[in-house]
């Protein structure tokens, strides 16, 4: 298996058609979909453009095998790839919620290391997938408890 992540803001994920192919928000302008290889990467780069960002967030762990349009690697690294065209969900195999720290820093994708949370990975696309605040008034750093399994 060789696996990429894609990070989306969980209700946007969760609002998506689960019948049609996923595309994220600025796909129409930008032409790919953004993703990051390796778990630590994917939290780096969530810490690095996320971090002040109140909204939860989900990341989609992509079987690239399974990936139906291109994927190019355009960085020296080879750590950021591409996928030119919609993904065909069939080649999402897991969706992860992205813990943070109290300080607002993200955790490695499926890690039960922040806080004590454990994670609960879904293989069932969108479907099920339940995001609602955890407090009244809502932490802002406790972004929202979100609930994978059946509705």
């Amino acid at each position: 298996m060789s696996i990429t992540y894609h990070l989306v803001v969980a209700e946007y994920f969760r609002d998506c058609d689960a019948s049609a192919p996923y595309v994220p928000p600025g796909f129409a302008e930008e032409g790919f979909i953004h993703c990051t290889d390796g778990e630590q990467n994917m939290a780096d780069t969530a810490n690095r453009y996320y971090r002040d960002e109140r909204r939860m967030f989900v990341v989609l762990a992509i079987e690239k095998g399974e990936v139906s349009a291109e994927i190019r690697y355009e960085d020296e690294a080879g750590i950021y790839p591409h996928i030119y065209g919609p993904l065909n969900r069939e080649a999402i195999v897991a969706v992860l919620p992205i813990l943070r720290e109290a300080t607002g820093a993200s955790c490695r994708p499926g890690r039960p290391e922040c806080s004590g949370v454990m994670t609960i990975p879904s293989r069932t696309g969108n479907q099920g997938f339940d995001c609602r605040p955890s407090a009244s008034p809502p932490d802002p750093r406790d972004h929202r408890e979100c609930q994978f399994g059946p509705p």
